[in-house]
């Protein structure tokens, strides 16, 4: 629990276990960029300003719950070996932890002044022992508010899940407790192409930056955290601004670039004559034979996109968003099997995976997660236990984020072009971050400012 706990109280905790028992030795495989995962956790809280549930009585949530469960196995899992020694899962109906806690503030004050290590303990995380034979691998916290407000939290091991196969079995339990059809049922596969091709074909240029991410020592700063809502009017009038250079920028496009700039500015005393920063997007309908969107596990490309220092530093933002458009549009099939063809290769001759690395870092990495937005609605807000209750916000975090920092552009609670930006830097470059002109001047609500 985080120095500031004091303010979130566990209570209780029990172990909830799917409706219908797994087959006997069922055990679920994970793919190369799974197992590449392993050095992140990731950590969802959906808010809710009233109880979604309507009430407390807790036979209700856990019959929803243990619906959902068993159509996921691997949820209920553990972690074991396998054969070669790599990691998998064995679906042998162990359960989910559940904890439950109250907060002896509202909704709105913790959203106030609450930090980043305070949020943690909304879904307070167990890092997996040496021996993970007892040890869950996905925990579910539901917090009371003082006045009514509740708050969600789901975290799992990244080498399980995806942001959007998290975001989904949540969404799923949503809809089973609320009777309804679920809209993207798990597909899991051991069987597709994410195992890597018959006859590998490598990128030079991107197994260098795999190279080099896998041998790079990240600074241990501390790192602190803050969330930016933009409202959909303020999104709508900057795209129309940058029109004319990249009349197809999306509020990705955008955001990344100006975030980019601004915080380019807060490390150029580095005297680089370059800039780079990752990009990660989901790739689930980038194949040709698609995923479907279901697909529980990772389907995340990281690729880097370098300009010249002067670019980024005092360059125009519409040129910024084109370039950040550009990069993305221009990611194909061919360069996401390179990428999984190079996990493969990491193999050892007895056919163990080399160790995991950082992912998110050491480099300036940032999140795109418009995939999750049809239209005006959005995943993340159609988690509804009932009809009309959708979450007032929704948080996320990802576990052992160090180096340059994080930016992830998530779904906002507004419709329509809106979205929350939440950043993730060292302590002392958050602090003049926050304070830029620049962002300031778009009109950002700004929450849960603090360390992690």
């Amino acid at each position: 629990m985080g120095e500031q706990s004091c303010r979130v109280n566990l209570h209780s905790k029990l172990t909830a276990v799917s409706s219908k028992p797994v087959d006997p030795g069922r055990t679920h495989q994970l793919t190369p960029l799974d197992q590449a995962m392993g050095q992140h956790s990731l950590h969802l809280a959906f808010y809710y300003d009233k109880n979604p549930f309507g009430s407390f009585d807790w036979d209700p949530i856990r019959v929803s719950l243990s619906e959902t469960l068993s159509l996921y196995p691997p949820v209920t899992g553990r972690m074991t070996r396998g054969e070669a020694g790599n990691w998998e899962v064995k679906c042998n109906d162990a359960g989910v932890r559940v904890k439950r806690a109250n907060v002896s503030v509202t909704i709105d004050e913790w959203l106030r002044n609450a930090n980043g290590i305070e949020e943690k303990d909304l879904a307070a995380w167990e890092e997996m022992p040496e021996n993970p034979n007892t040890w869950s691998t996905f925990h579910i916290q539901v917090s009371e508010f003082e006045g009514g407000g509740v708050a969600i939290g789901i975290n799992c091991s990244h080498m399980n899940a995806d942001l959007t196969s998290l975001i989904l079995l949540f969404k799923a339990w949503t809809e089973v407790h609320r009777q309804q059809v679920i809209e993207h049922p798990p597909v899991f596969s051991s069987e597709s192409a994410l195992h890597g091709r018959e006859v590998p074909i490598s990128s030079t240029k991107l197994a260098k930056y795999y190279v080099t991410k896998s041998i790079s020592v990240a600074p241990s700063a501390k790192m602190a955290s803050t969330t930016f809502k933009f409202s959909n009017s303020v999104i709508k009038k900057c795209l129309s601004e940058i029109h004319v250079k990249c009349s197809d920028a999306t509020p990705f496009d955008l955001l990344a670039a100006l975030f980019w700039t601004r915080i380019a500015r807060l490390k150029s005393s580095k005297d680089e004559h370059k800039q780079s920063m990752s990009i990660c997007i989901d790739f689930r309908k980038l194949l040709k034979e698609s995923l479907p969107y279901g697909y529980f596990g990772n389907a995340l490309h990281f690729s880097q996109l370098t300009l010249e220092d002067k670019d980024v530093i005092s360059g125009e933002l519409a040129n910024m968003a084109d370039a950040v458009h550009g990069h993305v549009a221009g990611i194909k099939e061919e360069e996401i099997m390179s990428m999984v063809d190079w996990f493969e290769s990491r193999k050892g001759e007895e056919g163990k995976y080399a160790p995991p690395f950082r992912m998110y870092g050491p480099e300036l990495t940032c999140i795109n997660m418009e995939h999750v937005i049809n239209g005006d609605e959005s995943l993340i807000y159609a988690a509804m236990f009932e009809e009309n209750m959708k979450p007032v916000h929704v948080a996320c975090h990802v576990g052992n984020v160090k180096g340059e920092g994080l930016i992830m552009v998530m779904p906002s609670a507004e419709e329509g072009l809106a979205r929350t930006v939440i950043v993730t830097l060292p302590e002392d470059e958050l602090v003049k971050l926050c304070e830029d002109e620049a962002i300031l001047s778009l009109e950002p609500t700004m929450l849960l400012s603090g360390g992690l």
